[in-house]
């Protein structure tokens, strides 16, 4: 089945997943701040399509969400949802984890719509994790807070597995929904790795001293 059909037939579900997972994601930093609800739409709605934004200005794509007008209700009615609900509900953590879904679900879609026009296997998977990982540090820099990208916590190495993994079972004749769930899987799963038992990638030490 040729990219562009799978992607028109599977990844809609998939896409919109990953946009409401982020979007809650974004709207939770809002309430550890104790904003206004006009703060949990606008942080919903910068995380939910922020990567996507990115993707598509880059490859020269129409922008995704100003011609389906499902994606920013969604991530208004993620907002809602986590306005509406009392904060003892949502763990710290939180946000880690539904960031962890949205990053997975996101890379393996990203790559997918690169794929579909035309862009080359390793582009194509540069710009699933673009995808999955550009909404995150937007959230993070307008809550003040660190970046993940910026420590040694795995993070941008799952975007790339999942994305990678997609493309090599493309490659190898594996239809795009299987792919896609397989590739998903292994970027969650190191991701939760790295969520729960702390993995994480060594640091620059600088030059060794005489």
């Amino acid at each position: 089945m040729p990219i562009i059909t799978a992607l028109d037939s599977f990844a809609p579900a998939l896409h919109l997943i990953a946009v409401f997972v982020f979007a809650v994601s974004g709207a939770l930093a809002a309430a550890a701040k104790k904003q206004t609800f006009v703060t949990f739409a606008f942080f919903a709605l910068v995380t939910g399509v922020g990567g996507g934004t990115v993707r598509d200005l880059l490859i020269g794509a129409p922008v995704f969400w100003m011609r389906d007008s499902l994606v920013p209700l969604t991530c208004l009615i993620a907002a809602l949802l986590v306005w509406m609900t009392p904060q003892r509900i949502w763990k710290p953590t939180a946000i880690d984890w539904f960031d962890a879904v949205g990053m997975a679900a996101y890379s393996v879609f990203g790559t997918t719509k690169a794929l579909s026009l035309g862009i080359g296997p390793v582009p194509a998977i540069l710009m699933g994790v673009l995808t999955a990982t550009a909404g995150g540090i937007i959230r993070d820099t307008l809550s003040g807070e660190p970046s993940i990208v910026l420590g040694s916590e795995i993070y941008i190495s799952a975007s790339a597995l999942a994305g990678a993994l997609f493309v090599v079972l493309l490659l190898l004749g594996v239809s795009l929904p299987i792919a896609a769930i397989l590739g998903f899987a292994a970027g969650f799963t190191l991701r939760a790795g790295a969520l729960a038992r702390g993995w994480s990638l060594p640091s620059y030490r600088g030059a060794k001293e005489d």
